[in-house]
C-alpha cells in the first residue's frame, strides 16, 4: 500500500508530493523532490517505531540546506575531477561545484528536480527526462527509478537509457543513523564492509588512481567495529576527507549482487544489511553535518551513507573503469540495484 499526501511547495511553487510505502509495522517515506528518501521507520528490538533516516520535515530544509539529504544523485554520483571527460576524442566540461571538480550532477542536478511518478502495485516509480547538454553532459538520458518496501527490504532499483553516448553513475545519498535520526552521533553504529581496497584521493577527495588495501588501516571493516573507533586516526585519507567519505571498492563483479555491508545499533537493536550490485560503495560519516533536522540539531558525524556507485572519475582513470565503467552507449540500458534490510534484536 503506498499513501500519497502533499508535502509542500518548492519556492517556485511546484508541488512536492510525499509518497508512503507500508510494510507491515514500518514505513518508508519518499518525496518526488528528487527522488528524496525523508524517512525510513522500522521498530527497534523493543517494538518502538523509530526513524532511522536524517532529513527535514518541510520543502524548505531541502531547498536552504546542503548535503543532499535523502536524495537520488545523477547524472553522475560522486567526483569527476576538473569537470573533465573525453567520449571518442571529444573533451566535454561540466560545471564544477565542488573546489574545481564537479560533485552529484552539477549546479542542478536530478536531487533538485521534480520527478514524474505513478505508482505500480506496491512499487513507487519516477522517471526525469535530462536533456542532452544539461550540466554539459551528451545526450537526451530517461531515467526510471523504482522504490519498494517487502518484507523488511527498502528497494531502489535504477534504470537509465541515452540516445547518444554519455555518462551514468546513480546513487541515493540517504543519510542513516541507527540509534534513530535525532540520536546525534553515529560513532557507536557498529559497521561491516566486505572491501580489501579503497581508492585514494587528493586534498580536493578526487580518487587519483591505484588501490590502497584497507587491511591494518582505519578503513578496515572486515571485522565489524564502531565506526567511531578509528575515525580519528593520523591518516593522510582520513585528513583529507575529515573523517570517512572515502570510495570502498566491493569484491562482486559489477551486476553480480552481494551482501556489502551490515550496520547494527546496540542502543535500538536495529540491524540493516545492505546489497548492491554496484562495484564499489562510498561511506560518508556526515563530515560536515551542520543543520537543524526532523527532531534534532544535526552536528558532525550524526549520520552516515553508504553510496552504492561506479568509482569516482572512472571516465578519467581506466584502472577504475574496469571495475564498472560509468560510459553509457546509446541505446544501451544502464540497470542497478541497492537494497537496505532491515531487522531487530
Amino acid at each position: 500500500m503506498i499513501a500519497e499526501r502533499e508535502f509542500g511547495k518548492t519556492k517556485n511553487g511546484e508541488r512536492v508530493l510525499a509518497f508512503t510505502l507500508r510494510d507491515g509495522d514500518g514505513c518508508a517515506t519518499v518525496l518526488n523532490l528528487g527522488g528524496i528518501v525523508q524517512s525510513i521507520v522500522v521498530p527497534d528490538r523493543d517494538g518502538k517505531p523509530t526513524d532511522v533516516v536524517c532529513g527535514y520535515s518541510d520543502v524548505a530544509g531541502y531547498e536552504n540546506n546542503g548535503g543532499y539529504l535523502g536524495a537520488l544523485i545523477g547524472r553522475f554520483g560522486n567526483r569527476i575531477g576538473a569537470g573533465k571527460f573525453t567520449l571518442d576524442g571529444k573533451e566535454y566540461s561540466l560545471y564544477c561545484n565542488d573546489r574545481g571538480n564537479h560533485l552529484h550532477g552539477g549546479l542542478a542536478g536530478f536531487d533538485k528536480k521534480i520527478w514524474a511518478h505513478k505508482i505500480d502495485g506496491d512499487e513507487l516509480v519516477l522517471t526525469l527526462v535530462s536533456p542532452d547538454g544539461e550540466e554539459g553532459y551528451p545526450g537526451t538520458l530517461n531515467v526510471e527509478v523504482r522504490y519498494s518496501f517487502r518484507g523488511g527490504r527498502f528497494g531502489i532499483r535504477y534504470r537509465a537509457v541515452s540516445d547518444r553516448k554519455t555518462l551514468c553513475n546513480l546513487t541515493n545519498h540517504t543519510y542513516f543513523n541507527l540509534n534513530g535520526e535525532g540520536d546525534g552521533s553515529i560513532l557507536d553504529n557498529e559497521l561491516w564492509i566486505d572491501c580489501d581496497e579503497i581508492t585514494p584521493t587528493d586534498s580536493a577527495m578526487i580518487p587519483v588512481g591505484g588501490f590502497r588495501a584497507v587491511k591494518g588501516t582505519a578503513f578496515d571493516f572486515n571485522v565489524p567495529k564502531e565506526i567511531g573507533r578509528d575515525i580519528g586516526a593520523d591518516d593522510p585519507d582520513l585528513k583529507n576527507g575529515n573523517g570517512y567519505d572515502h570510495c570502498h571498492v566491493l569484491k562482486n563483479r559489477c551486476g553480480d549482487m552481494v551482501k556489502y555491508a551490515r550496520v547494527r545499533s546496540k542502543k535500538t537493536g536495529i540491524t540493516m544489511e545492505c546489497y548492491t550490485d554496484m562495484p564499489a560503495v562510498q561511506l560518508y560519516t556526515g563530515n560536515g553535518m551542520n543543520v537543524q533536522g526532523k527532531t534534532a540539531y544535526y552536528n558532525r558525524n550524526a549520520a552516515f551513507c553508504l553510496e552504492t556507485e561506479a568509482i569516482p572519475n572512472n571516465v578519467n582513470i581506466a584502472e577504475y573503469a574496469e571495475r564498472g565503467s560509468s560510459v553509457l552507449e546509446a541505446g544501451e540500458t544502464y540497470d542497478f540495484t541497492a537494497v537496505y534490510a532491515f531487522s531487530a534484536k
